[in-house]
């Protein structure tokens, strides 16, 4: 895994365009202007069997930023030996692993991946395109399982259930609330997001909502995890996953337009 060493920034040429408040600007990179840097935020959790597979698939010049969130069998220092950038978050929850990953970057885009092999982060590279090209400011991962008890039932009806929550608060017809995304760094610490549990994932496709984001939803295959889930293992990790994204979308929106975003396709 090669680590990129940004190249110095040139200001382009052209006239100032005005910024519209709420969505991510799109930086300049036509050649002679500094290349996006990517990192791919990694919360991990006692996944020192899966770690060697997923660091494998960073993308080159990418950096992978493993947020260790208290694990007990040594996946810390295999990241760090394996070249990743590691981050220690002593706070339990998926939300404070990422968060933690968010403000450790310092990247153009960020991407988030699980760290227990069921999602290859190599496919994260079309995601970046589109975000680097302005076509999309959040790219979501539609999970299709790819492997007998991939996504078990109970885990695939909670995700259904959200979905559709997450459409009569948003109006956006999105499939999936996985875990694989890319989007605009600075644009996401923007969001201001504050749930550090399961709810982290939701509440950033609400908050990018509110605020007018152009979100995406990408097919990719949803392969066999290494080990147990920490969230959506049984059902009553589901059920409190569940719990948890009820409260974000219980909350008001943000802006004045929020509760009616809209996706690239153009649907409402």
């Amino acid at each position: 895994m090669n680590h990129m060493t940004p190249s110095p920034f040139v200001e382009p040429d052209g006239p100032d365009v005005p910024e519209v408040p709420g969505v991510p600007e799109v930086p300049d990179e036509s050649p002679g202007a500094r290349a996006a840097r990517v990192d791919v935020v990694l919360p991990c959790l006692d996944e020192a069997a899966a770690l060697p597979w997923v660091l494998d698939r960073i993308p080159d010049g990418w950096r992978a930023v493993v947020v260790d969130n208290g694990s007990s069998d040594g996946s810390a220092e295999l990241a760090r030996t394996s070249g990743a950038f590691v981050v220690q978050e002593p706070r339990r929850g998926f939300g404070a692993a990422c968060h933690a990953g968010l403000l450790a970057s310092d990247a153009d885009i960020v991407c988030f991946c699980d760290c227990d092999a069921s999602l290859d982060p190599g496919l994260l590279r079309a995601f970046v395109e589109e975000v680097r090209a302005g076509t999309a400011d959040l790219v979501l991962g539609r999970r299709r399982p790819a492997g007998r008890g991939a996504w078990p039932a109970h885990a695939r009806a909670g995700n259904l259930a959200l979905a559709r929550m997450l459409r009569r608060r948003t109006g956006l017809r999105l499939h999936d609330l996985g875990p694989m995304r890319a989007m605009r760094r600075e644009a996401l610490v923007g969001l201001g997001l504050t749930d550090r549990r399961s709810g982290y994932p939701l509440q950033m496709v609400v908050r990018a909502a509110d605020a007018g984001w152009r979100i995406e939803e990408r097919d990719v295959p949803y392969l066999p995890r290494a080990g147990k889930s920490k969230v959506t293992g049984t059902w009553r990790g589901t059920w409190h996953a569940v719990r948890d994204m009820r409260a974000v979308l219980a909350e008001a929106p943000r802006t004045a337009d929020a509760g009616r975003a809209r996706t690239t396709d153009g649907a409402l």
